[in-house]
């Protein structure tokens, strides 16, 4: 499976911006889905994730209520709104695709991995 992240870029304080990522080689219709974020000096950590057929969704504690998870397993891509940014959303966005079906927040549950995508939130 290759994933390809699109959709970073700059945005002011309260815009938005949305992330997409799309599958090829094969489909992940029948993976969970996940965003994390990186930012420089800081670790890993989980934005949102989406079981596979989008029944549950679940959101990192900084983001909730801000940002949107969703799929679309006919187009074989994972979509993330997201909603008044902020200056510590400043990050590089990284999509993946899980080893089950099964939501998850930990990356080790994840085996396939996009080259991630540039958000950057001015004040």
């Amino acid at each position: 499976v290759q994933l390809q992240a699109c959709g970073g870029g700059l945005v002011q304080t309260g815009g938005s911006l949305r992330l997409s990522c799309a599958a090829s080689r094969r489909t992940i219709s029948n993976n969970a889905v996940g965003w994390f974020r990186q930012a420089p000096g800081k670790e890993r950590e989980i934005v949102a994730a989406i079981d596979w057929n989008g029944g549950s969704t679940t959101y990192g504690d900084s983001v909730k209520g801000r940002f949107t998870i969703s799929r679309d397993r006919s187009k074989n891509t994972v979509h993330l709104q997201m909603d008044s940014l902020k200056p510590e959303d400043t990050a590089v966005y990284y999509c993946a695709a899980g080893r089950g079906s099964a939501i998850s927040t930990r990356a080790a549950s994840y085996a396939y991995w996009g080259q991630g995508t540039q958000v950057t939130v001015s004040s």
